[in-house]
This record gives C-alpha cells, structure tokens and sequence, in this order.
C-alpha cells in the first residue's frame, strides 16, 4: 500500500469512522478512492483482517466491523468440566461460553463470539462461538489407544476433553498406550470428534525420560538449538577480549556470586563496601547484550524462547550452552563482561546517589545459599566464605534494611510451598518435599528487587521508554470472591477498589503459621492480577513499586536483555531520532510475546513437577498423610498433602458413611444424616487409594478415626453456632 508502515490499520479506521453499513469489496474500495495500482494490496488488508477477526465477512459478500453486530474476538479458556470463558480483546469482561456453545473450539484457540441475550454463569454475558480464528494447538500430545475399530488418543492436557481419531496408524506404527504426538488434521463438526495424524512417538509413558519429553512437546518447548544459532554463539564467544580495553576495570572489586549448589550458570554477582557512612551495593549483571545482536540468529531464537523452562531434570535455556555457562556467565577467576549498578543507601535505607554502565569485573567467590545460610547462623564457614564473611555481614545488615523498609512500604511477600525433587540418574524420583526459603535467598531477593527498581528510575529521570514489569491491581469480582471465602474460614477481610497493597500484607502476616496459610497465600496469588511485561507504566502492586522492570537475568529472560540494549542506547539521557522512533512498536511487540513465553514455562514446569509428584506417590498406596482441604466440588474435595505438597482428591462416592450434599456457598460437604462437616481449609487425615500416572491424578481416602472425628468436631462448631 501507498501509505506509511506504521498506518497499517488506516483502512480499519476508515472504516470504523466512515462506513455507517456493511458494504461489499468494491463499494469500499470506491468509497476509500483505492487506486488502480494499489487494488491487490488493498484486497490483502481486507482478508488479513478477516482472517485476524477485526472484520467479519457477512451475507452477501459484505463486509462489517464486529462490534456493530455484538460479535467479539478473544482468547478461550475451557474448563474441566467443559464450559469454558472468552477473554476479550477490547473489552474487560469475560463472556461465559457453555459446552454446547463452544463448537470446535479447544483451550486457548482465539475465537469470534456471537453475545447472546441474557447473562450465564456468575451474572457473566453469554456468548456463542462462531469462528476459530487462530488454533493454540496444531500439534496434541496424548496416549494411544485401539478400540471398536477406530483408533483414538486421549490428550494429556485436561483441557482439552475430546479424543482425538487417528487416521494414519498403520503408517506410524504406533502400540497400545505410547505417549505419542499427533497433528490436527480436521475438526469441522462439533457432533463429531476431531481427527489427527500422529507425527511422532515418544515411547512407554513408563520409561525414562518420556514423562518430561510429553510435556515437552505438549507445550511446544523448543529444546535443540539449529546449528545456525549455535555457529553464532560460537563466534561471538571468541569475539570479546578487545570490549574489554573499552570500559571501567572492577576486577579488584570483591564481587562475588550467590546461586544454588548445582547451578550451571551464574548471572548476577554483588559487592559492598562502605562509602562515607553509607553502603555502597554494587550489582553486577552477566553482560549478554555485547554477545547477543539484534536481529543476528542468537536474538531471534531468545526472542522465540523468551525465557529458559526449568524442569526437575533439565533446563531448557534460552541461550545455548557456549553463552549460558561460559562466557556470559560470572565464573569466579574470570574476567568477564558485566553491566554494573552501585547504589549508595544512607542509615535508613533510602538511596541518595548511584552509577550505572558497562564494566569489567571478576568474581572473587562462587557461593551457595546453603554455605551463606551457614554463616549467618553461626555454623563453620567453608574456605570460599572465609574470603568474604566481612561483606557478608555488610550486606546482611543492609538486606534487612531494605526487607523492613519493603514490607513498611506494603511490598507483598508470599512465603508459598516449592517443591523441592531429588531424582536419581534414570530420572526417577527419590525424594520429595519442600524447598526451605532461607534468609541467604531473601539476602539475594532484595539486592535484584533494588537494582530492577533502580534502573526502572534510571529510565524515568530521563523520561525515556522502556520495557516495565507491571502488576496491575486486583479485580474487585475476585477480591470479592476471595474475601467471601476467607470469611468462612474465620478471617474478615473487607475490600475496596483503592484498598493498598499494605491490607494484603497485614492479612498475611496475621494467617503466617496457621494450618489454612498455605491456602490463603495461594488462593490469594490466584486472586491478584497476572504480572506481564509492557512499555506503559502502570507501577508494580504486589511489590508495592511505583516503577519496576527487570534488568537482573538476561541469560534467562529477553526483557532483561532488551533493557541492557536500551541503557546502552541512552546518549545523554535520551535516545536517537531513528531509535526513539521504531521504540514504540518494539516494545509492545516483545512485551506481548515476552508475557506469553513466561505464561508458557510456568505451566510447563507446573505440569513437570506435577508429573514427578504423581509418579513418587505412585510407590505411596495405603500411605497416610496429615493434609488440608483446598477444593470442594460436588463429587468430593480436593486435598493438599503436608509433606509432599502435591494434591490428591477424596471422591464423594468414597465417604460410604452418609449421603453428601455439596454446599457451594458455604465451600463445603456436608452430612444429610450426621451432620459432618469438610470444610475448605479443614485439616483432614488421609491416605493414598489410587494414582493414576497417565492423568496425573491421586485418588485418596479419609481415615476411619478422622471421619469420625469430623462428626464430634462438627457438633462441637453446631453447638457453638447456636449458643
């Protein structure tokens, strides 16, 4: 087209403000003054927005805006129990989609939606899906089956609650119960299930390996790198010594590394001394933008990544292995290129001055959490920490500091349960349970949460664009729901749209070592908004931060990378005329695709510890847990095991003592006849019946003396109640 690259939707906005009706091809081509030459072009920016839904082809062959005739576009999400809701693209409500109305559509596909008259689901619009404009899902990962002479697989993912027909199984030769991947071929006919090919098999869901590969392949993980990426990597890793003659020597500087035991790549490095009666925190970050260029095969393969996936038994890394854990990374004895932050704090914790460029440095020490934690608690120091138990105690007393004047100021912290998965070589889990959250790891946390809050300052002062890290703040439907049901578990907590971060804070603290605490944090995670990546500031509200992005992981996340690139593109506190021209674009683009990528891997590595819990409780039947009630559905409740912190789900058809009626209200089961009580957030005694490894799913039973227990619990609240 004629017209400028950045007025690509100028045809879009023609229409939206001039055409009053639907109008065929032509007639808009006539009305617009489209010229001869430009009419091809024109006809393509017609059918990509039909295709992308921001037009909508009506009888006739007319064309019309979508929300002239209460058609909206969004992404579905679909439940287990097969109803599922549309997230609008230019609207903030959700519409409720009921399974008959879902047609052909699975989880994630974005779709056009025709609203319906009246209101479903929780007072929510109703809708009807009419069109799949772009499939989530071209490829499924599932488990074989052959039967009634048509073979099928059943998909891992719960969401997506069809089989799916195979129709090329003799080709692929695949047996019985193999995890397998298979492409969508067909789905046109919601009556009739889809159809698929199978384009890969990936093994016995009982052999090493197989579990993760599955998960793998069903969140498209890309895990080998082509060889072009890799020669690159090579080649700029051999292409550094030079940078060094050209910036700041901190090799003296006693900087040091603290990671976990068995990290293979160490991307942030601290230092403290004492400048004029203030601490002078320096933080030293891996410098990956020097190695990784716009635009080269290594920035377009950790722009498609977005982010490294982290498994109980890999890494999956958004940078090949030549950068990762070598040249990019802080090695101790090795000079190495890094962009360094010092912050000067007085007494109080309040930065009065800093520094920020590129540098050389050397890291003095390489630490682990475990031997820092050591230190700090008195027990004999390791020959690395003797090196530096005089910074150590610096930064000790300042990262208190900060945590006080954090938590003060309303900063969140979720105390949330980690699991922690020891495995032996085949894979195999051997022990399972919590990961302790040590003061050696909130040492670490408070030093990247400064430095990311300082250099999102640093972009201010010059009023310069970058890319932030934003929070918004909680919607009040989920707030409200979530304040309904705490309330049922003794805890008021009223809320308000302008209620600050602080309330959440004060709840937290007051349920801290309570049975119920684990629950509420993680019901309240839920609540929250989902942190993203964009380039309009809209502060941080679990961190309680005006102006926040991250600056501190460029080996593992692009937005830091991105942010490296964009200080070293500040000259003089602004950015160049062509810069400051594309930035826009730039910065909506990998905000969209960097909060996409990180949605990705975390439900990813949800799923993979997920799996490795399924499989070590496989071992655990007629084992007895201590647990608490974190789900309660009409068919049963859910519960959360203290110990190996994976959940399990005690049937309704199991309690064989009365008949069970399912208060929704109230988050509870209830006796017809008796009166007990399960209760969300109850603690219950229970044991292992049943693992089902395929669906990830750990059936459980409540013991004898705890359901009988329940019934004089239950009667003592009744009492109480009435009194």
């Amino acid at each position: 087209m004629v017209k400028s690259k950045k007025k690509d939707d100028w045809i879009l906005d023609y229409i939206r403000q001039n055409a009053t009706r639907p109008m065929k091809i032509r007639e808009l081509e006539k009305t617009i003054g489209i010229k001869e030459g430009e009419y091809i072009g024109f006809r393509n920016q017609i059918k990509h927005y039909l295709n992308k839904g921001k037009l909508v082809l009506l009888k006739r062959n007319r064309i019309g805006l979508p929300d002239e005739m209460d058609l909206v576009t969004g992404t579905v999400s679909v439940t287990r129990a097969g109803f599922g809701f549309c997230q609008c693209e230019n609207r903030d409500d959700e519409i409720y989609i009921s399974a008959h109305d879902l047609s052909t559509a699975f989880h994630g596909d974005r779709v056009m939606v025709r609203l319906k008259p009246g209101f479903g689901f929780k007072g929510k619009r109703t809708g009807l899906i009419i069109k799949i404009l772009e499939r989530k899902h071209t490829s499924i990962v599932g488990t074989f089956h052959s039967g009634h002479g048509y073979d099928y697989i059943v998909p891992d993912s719960k969401t997506l609650n069809r089989h799916i027909y195979i129709t090329n199984k003799k080709e692929s030769k695949a047996q019985y119960g193999e995890k397998v991947v298979v492409k969508l071929v067909r789905w046109d006919d919601p009556y009739l299930n889809p159809e698929g090919e199978i384009i890969e098999r990936l093994g016995n869901p009982t052999d090493p390996g197989v579990d993760m590969l599955a998960i793998i392949r069903e969140f498209g993980l890309p895990v080998e790198f082509e060889d072009e990426v890799i020669n690159n990597a090579c080649e700029v890793s051999t292409e550094w010594q030079a940078e060094m003659d050209n910036r700041p020597d901190l090799t003296k500087l006693v900087a040091f590394t603290i990671d976990p035991a068995d990290a293979k790549d160490h991307d942030d490095a601290v230092s403290i001394e004492m400048k004029n009666g203030n601490y002078r925190l320096g933080v030293h970050i891996a410098d990956v933008s020097h190695f990784v260029v716009p635009n080269s095969a290594l920035d377009t393969e950790a722009f498609e990544r977005g982010t490294s996936v982290y498994f109980p038994d890999r890494v999956i890394p958004m940078l090949p292995e030549e950068l990762s854990t070598d040249v990019c990374s802080l090695r101790p004895n090795r000079k190495r290129l890094a962009f360094s932050i010092f912050m000067d704090f007085n007494k109080k914790g309040d930065v009065c001055d800093y520094e920020l460029y590129p540098s050389v440095i050397k890291s003095h020490a390489k630490l682990d959490y475990n031997e820092v934690q050591d230190f700090f608690d008195g027990k004999a120091n390791s020959v690395r920490v003797e090196k530096v138990t005089a910074e150590l105690d610096m930064l000790r007393k300042l990262a208190q500091l900060l945590h006080k004047n954090r938590v003060k100021a309303g900063s969140l912290d979720f105390d949330l349960p980690e699991a922690k998965i020891t495995l032996d070589k085949q894979g195999k889990v051997v022990e399972i349970g919590n990961r302790i959250r040590l003061e050696s790891h909130r040492l670490v946390e408070e030093f990247m949460l400064a430095a990311n809050r300082q250099v999102a300052l640093h972009f201010l002062r010059y009023a310069q664009p970058t890319l932030y890290r934003v929070h918004d703040k909680p919607n009040m439907e989920k707030l409200e729901a979530f304040s309904s049901f705490i309330s049922k578990l003794g805890h008021k907590f009223p809320v308000s749209p302008q209620m600050p971060t602080k309330n959440f804070g004060v709840l937290l603290k007051k349920v801290k070592g309570k049975a119920e605490e684990g629950l509420i944090n993680e019901l309240l995670v839920r609540s929250m908004a989902k942190a993203v990546y964009q380039p309009v500031n809209i502060g941080h509200f679990g961190l309680a931060f005006k102006h926040y992005l991250h600056f501190t992981s460029p080996i593992r996340r692009y937005p830091d990378l991105l942010v490296h690139r964009l200080l070293k593109l500040l000259k003089k506190g602004k950015y160049a005329p062509k810069v400051a021209k594309k930035l826009g674009n730039v910065l909506k683009n990998v905000g969209k695709q960097s909060s996409d990528r990180e949605r990705r891997s975390m439900e990813a590595e949800r799923e993979a510890i997920k799996a490795k819990q399924v499989s070590y409780m496989a071992g655990k039947i007629g084992t007895e847990y201590e647990g608490v009630i974190s789900g309660v559905v009409n068919f049963g409740f859910f519960v959360r095991l203290i110990g190996p912190e994976c959940e399990g789900l005690v049937r309704a058809s199991t309690l064989d003592d009365d008949y069970y009626r399912y208060d929704e209200e109230q988050h509870r089961l209830v006796g017809t006849r008796t009166g007990k009580v399960f209760r969300l957030g109850d603690s219950v005694s229970v044991g292992v019946m049943k693992v089902d490894e395929l669906a990830r799913e750990i059936d459980l039973f409540i013991r004898r003396d705890e359901s009988e227990g329940k019934t004089s619990k239950s009667k003592r609240q009744s009492r109480k109640r009435k009194k």
